[in-house]
């Protein structure tokens, strides 16, 4: 039982390594790929749109599919084709092959992310105490290593199949193993309640409802998160004067303090409760854009985004975690799968929002009135922070639960 727990726990953590790595490596040569495929300026937003767009269907899908197929399987093999696509991306050389490789990125995307949370959100019931913290540090820890690998094939001047391949290489047959792992910690899909009708069937205005406020927490996070990861550059050099070099710093130290907060969340949620800690990090990621808009100069500016990237790291983990564990309290296992697949559309509605809503005020006010807007939307997160609260008999209120008897069939048995 417990080493079925640990191999499942590590099997999914390196999942979200491998998908921390494959993400960064796409989105930080977007410049290159633009050179490669020679897409005009004009025509790269709609290409960087398509990707969370086809994401969030990618989501909608798995939100259907999970009434029958388990979580695992539609992990297993949606992370070889996101791999096998980003390798398509630096290989092809017309636009049509960007497009139909960026097309099948986004959609297995949004499968990934959705059954990967799926799966930590029932393991994190399993054992009966917070763990979801801990899978999105390791995915931190594989977006720094993405990101690092991507410097490294730019300083060089690599080729983008180059620079691929060898990660596509290692990693395709490892979470390709390391799929046999899986555990799917719930009942199986589409389990019944004792009235005979399917978990979260007829109940889906309720779950929506129940949903609402942690929607917002996501869409408000990502949005938070896009601007830090496509302004903080442009934000330090003409808002704040600083250097070219020094520019490249923020996001960096951005993704460094997400990972710390993220490997040390899981013990104040344990210590202080979800509420507790979610509020506290929407109040310091407010902190953090109030002091980058009001910064005199860049090395305030950064110490804005370090507090950025402690403050906004626990919201994301929490909030999947909390959409779990309401579903599944009110509506059973099957809902808690369905909840978690379309909470996860929120993140790429937050993804395309970010970036142009502050674009679009930078452009018209300016960057320094922009920064209070996601500031604001952040504070609204400290508000909902009551709807993470769990039920007195589980974990997050200062007493761990016991752990669960039965933790259903691993992938393997299916």
């Amino acid at each position: 039982m417990t080493d079925v727990l640990r191999r499942g726990r590590a099997s999914l953590a390196f999942s979200f390594f491998a998908q921390g790595v494959a993400f960064a490596l796409l989105v930080t040569r977007i410049p290159a790929i633009q050179g490669r495929y020679g897409v005009s300026d004009a025509l790269l937003p709609v290409f960087l749109a398509a990707v969370p767009i086809l994401a969030g269907v990618g989501s909608t899908a798995t939100e259907q599919l999970v009434k029958r197929v388990r979580p695992s399987r539609l992990l297993r093999w949606s992370q070889p084709v996101v791999l096998l696509s980003l390798l398509g991306v630096g290989a092809g050389d017309r636009v049509a092959e960007l497009a139909v490789a960026l097309a099948a990125f986004g959609l297995a995307v949004g499968m990934l992310d959705a059954s990967m949370n799926m799966l930590g959100v029932s393991l994190q019931r399993a054992y009966g105490r917070s763990i979801m913290l801990g899978f999105h540090a390791v995915y931190s820890l594989g977006g720094i290593l993405g990101a690092s690998l991507a410097w490294a094939g730019a300083h060089w001047h690599l080729a983008l199949w180059v620079s691929y391949l060898p990660v596509v290489a290692v990693l395709l047959p490892a979470v390709l193993v390391g799929s046999r792992w899986y555990v799917d910690a719930d009942s199986p899909a589409a389990p019944e309640k004792a009235d005979g009708k399917a978990a979260g069937e007829g109940g889906g205005t309720v779950v929506f409802r129940l949903l609402l406020p942690l929607c917002l927490v996501m869409t408000f996070a990502y949005i938070g998160d896009s601007t830090v990861s496509n302004w903080s550059a442009k934000y330090l050099q003409d808002t704040l004067g600083s250097s070219e070099q020094l520019a490249t710093v923020p996001y960096n130290v951005y993704m460094v303090t997400t990972l710390l907060g993220r490997a040390l969340g899981d013990t104040g949620v344990r210590r202080f409760g979800a509420v507790a800690v979610v509020r506290l990090g929407a109040l310091v990621a407010a902190l953090g854009f109030a002091v980058v808009a009001g910064a005199p100069g860049p090395w305030v500016g950064m110490l804005g985004f370090t507090l950025l990237g402690l403050g906004l790291c626990v919201l994301v983990p929490q909030t999947f975690a909390a959409a779990g564990r309401h579903a599944f309290d009110n509506y059973g296992p099957g809902a808690s799968d369905q909840a978690v697949a379309r909470l996860n559309i929120f993140n790429y509605v937050g993804f395309l929002v970010g970036s142009p809503l502050v674009g679009a005020l930078g452009d018209a006010w300016s960057y320094r009135g922009a920064m209070l807007v996601p500031m604001a939307l952040v504070l609204v997160t400290s508000v909902c922070a009551g709807s993470f609260a769990p039920r007195a008999d589980r974990y997050g209120d200062g007493h761990e639960r016991p752990r669960t008897a039965d933790v259903g069939r691993g992938s393997n048995g299916l």
